[in-house]
C-alpha cells in the first residue's frame, strides 16, 4: 500500500465477541471487493481484540493481497465446527464439567482445582496450522502493515495491556488501568486475548496469566489512536441498542445462562459503545477550537474519524435458529445451565462455532457494509473501487 493511495492513516478495530467474530469477515469481504484487484491491506495499523485478534492476525500474515487474507479467513469460518474450538467429545466435556462440581462438592481440590469449564486445545492446534505469526515481522518490514496491537487482561496486574509491534518508533505508554507494551506478536497473544473468564483457562505470556482482552478494556479505540491513526474502521459484533427500556423477565427468575449472557455483553460490547460516544464527544469539542489555538496552549487533542458498521440484525437471535447444530455433548452441559432457553441464548451466540451459524453472520456483514457501499468507498478513499 503506498502512501499515494491512502493519504491517511486508516486503523481497523476488530473487537471481541467469540463466534460472533464472523460477522466481521462479511464485512471484511465487502471491503476486499470495493479494492483493485490485488490490492493489498488497506489499514496499515490494525488492532483486534478477543476473537477479533485472531482476524487481526490473518490480515496481518496474509495482507500483501488483502483479497486473499480474506478468503483464508472465510474458508476457515465458513466451515467452523465447535470442536476446532474447544472439546466437545464425552471425555472432554465431561471431564472438565465434572472436574467443576467436584470441587464445589469438596470445598476445592488444592492444586488439581479446575481452571476452565471447557478445554481449548483444539484452537491452539488450529493456530498453529493456519496462521504462523512470525510472519507478521515480514509484513512488518516489507511495509504490508504499519502496527498491529492485540489486547489482553492481566489477571496479575489487573490491568488491560496492549501488545504491539510497530514500525512507527512507537513508545510504551501507560495511563490508569492500561498500558501499551511492544513485542512480536505469537499465537499465545492470540490465545490469551481470547479466553473469556471461566468459559476459557488462561494463558501465560511473559511473567502473567492473560484473559480476554474485553476485560477491562476501557477504550478499545485507543491502542489504534496511539500507533497513529487518522481515522478508524470499527466492525462491532452486536446491534445498536433501542430505546426500548422497558424488557424484564416477569416472575421468573434469570437462569445462569441469562447472567453469563449478560456479563459477556457487559464485557464485549459497552466499553465499545463508550469510547465511540468519547470519541465523538471529543471530536465536536475540537471543532469548536481553531487548531492554532490548541497548538499554542499545547493541546495534543486531534480529530479521528471513526466510521461504524455493527449487525443490522440481533445476533443472539440468529443463533437460536442453529442450537441444534452444537453437539449433543455441549447442548447438554448448557441446557443445565438455562442456556438453551431463550432468555439464556445470549450465551450460546459467543459459542456458536458452526458453520450455518458462521455463514449467516458472515453474509450479514457483507450485506450491511455493502447497504453502506458509497459511504465506505468514500472513508477508504477509493477514487475507483472494483
Amino acid at each position: 500500500m503506498t502512501k499515494e493511495h491512502n493519504r491517511e492513516k486508516i486503523g481497523l478495530i476488530l473487537s471481541g465477541g467469540g463466534a460472533r467474530a464472523a460477522y466481521q469477515v462479511g464485512v471484511l469481504k465487502a471491503v476486499s471487493e470495493l479494492l483493485p484487484k490485488g490490492a493489498s491491506n488497506p489499514f496499515p495499523i490494525i488492532c483486534g481484540t478477543s476473537a477479533g485478534a485472531i482476524n487481526t492476525a490473518a490480515i496481518a500474515i496474509y495482507g500483501a493481497n488483502f483479497k486473499d487474507a480474506v478468503n483464508r479467513l472465510m474458508r476457515i469460518w465458513r466451515n467452523f465446527r465447535v470442536n476446532q474450538v474447544f472439546r466437545t467429545d464425552v471425555p472432554g466435556i465431561t471431564k472438565n464439567s465434572l472436574h467443576w462440581l467436584l470441587a464445589l462438592l469438596v470445598g476445592g481440590l488444592g492444586k488439581r482445582n479446575p481452571v476452565a469449564l471447557l478445554d481449548r486445545k483444539p484452537l491452539d492446534r488450529l493456530l498453529d496450522k493456519y496462521l504462523p505469526c512470525e510472519r507478521i515481522v515480514d509484513s512488518i518490514r516489507d511495509g504490508i502493515i504499519e502496527s498491529i496491537c492485540i489486547t489482553a487482561s492481566a489477571y496479575g496486574s489487573a490491568k488491560s495491556v496492549v501488545f504491539y509491534h510497530s514500525s512507527s518508533g512507537i513508545e510504551p505508554w501507560h495511563r490508569s488501568r492500561r498500558f501499551g507494551t511492544s513485542e512480536p506478536i505469537t499465537n499465545a497473544h492470540l490465545m490469551a486475548s481470547s479466553a473469556i473468564p471461566i468459559v476459557f483457562s488462561a494463558v501465560r505470556v511473559g511473567n502473567d496469566y492473560y484473559g480476554d482482552g474485553s476485560m477491562r478494556q476501557t477504550a478499545p479505540i485507543s491502542p489504534a489512536i496511539h500507533m497513529g491513526a487518522d481515522k478508524v474502521l470499527v466492525i462491532g459484533v452486536t446491534k445498536p441498542p433501542t430505546m426500548d427500556v422497558r424488557g424484564g423477565f416477569g416472575p421468573k427468575y434469570p437462569s445462569l445462562a441469562t447472567i453469563a449472557g449478560h456479563i459477556l455483553n457487559s464485557i464485549f460490547i459497552d466499553s465499545l459503545e463508550a469510547d465511540l460516544e468519547r470519541l465523538n464527544r471529543i471530536n465536536k469539542t475540537l471543532e469548536q477550537i481553531p487548531t492554532q489555538n490548541s497548538e499554542d496552549k499545547g493541546v495534543n487533542l486531534r480529530p479521528v474519524e471513526a466510521f461504524v458498521i455493527e449487525p443490522s440484525r440481533d445476533l443472539q437471535f440468529i443463533s437460536d435458529k442453529y442450537v441444534r447444530s452444537l453437539p449433543w455433548t455441549l447442548r447438554f452441559l448448557l441446557r443445565g445451565v438455562g442456556a438453551m432457553d431463550k432468555n439464556g441464548s445470549s450465551l450460546v451466540s459467543y459459542l456458536m462455532f458452526e458453520k450455518p451459524y458462521c455463514r449467516e453472520l458472515i453474509a450479514l456483514g457483507y450485506h450491511d457494509a455493502m447497504q453502506r457501499k458509497q459511504e465506505l468507498v468514500k472513508f477508504l478513499g477509493l477514487e475507483n473501487p472494483s
